[in-house]
């Protein structure tokens, strides 16, 4: 992320942030006189709404229905192939893992479209005790700012863990956490590869 003073120095007429903020900065960036449009969605309709209004004010309107219908398309499409599903997965995603901290709302509503169900609250502070009453069979995770970083060795030593399916099964993925934590076109790959990790049976090319 640029500093302050390199957004500053670039003389913006409108600075966008979107969750999470660092209060610091956005706290300096008010300090001058500049617009700023705070982005905290938290549902995929939310999402849209966000990518309107970006079209709007960039005078890109039609560019963002487009985009806003290639992902509903796509999102159709991965419905439809899990509706094939004779039941649906439970799944743990985990954007953070000290606390740990399961992924945003808008995530398990690609997990639901991805043929699974979260087991926890969605967006919140989850203690090791409560995933494992929750029994996951998958666990994914996508822990924030790590990339494809995320360290599985890590959960299978969590001793909490020793009876959860998911550790039995080995079925903790990766998915890099820009395609799950980016409320944006990247959750259309995000969800490709929830889909592929939930269903391995019906991959059709390398998993994420």
């Amino acid at each position: 992320m640029e500093s302050v003073e390199d957004i500053l120095r670039l003389k913006p007429t409108l600075v966008i942030g979107s969750v999470p903020y660092k209060q610091a900065t956005v706290a300096k960036l008010l300090e001058h006189p500049l617009n700023f449009l705070a982005m905290n969605p938290r549902t995929l309709s939310d999402i849209e709404a966000d990518i309107r209004l970006l079209g709007r004010l960039t005078q890109h309107s039609a560019g963002a229905s487009r985009l806003i219908r290639r992902m509903q398309s796509e999102f159709a499409a991965i419905a439809k192939k899990a509706r094939r599903a004779k039941r649906k997965v439970r799944i743990y995603c985990e954007a953070w893992p000290n606390p740990r901290i399961s992924s945003p709302p808008w995530v398990a509503e690609v997990v639901k479209i991805c043929g699974g169900e979260m087991v926890v609250p969605a967006g919140k502070s989850v203690t090791e005790e409560e995933v494992a009453v929750a029994k996951p069979e998958v666990i994914i995770l996508a822990w924030a700012a790590t990339g494809d970083k995320s360290n599985p060795k890590q959960v299978y030593k969590l001793e909490a863990w020793r009876d959860v399916p998911a550790i039995r099964e080995h079925r903790i993925y990766v998915v890099r956490d820009e395609l799950l934590n980016t409320p944006g076109p990247p959750l259309i790959e995000g969800a490709h590869a929830l889909y592929n990790h939930l269903h391995p049976k019906n991959l059709l090319g390398a998993s994420q």
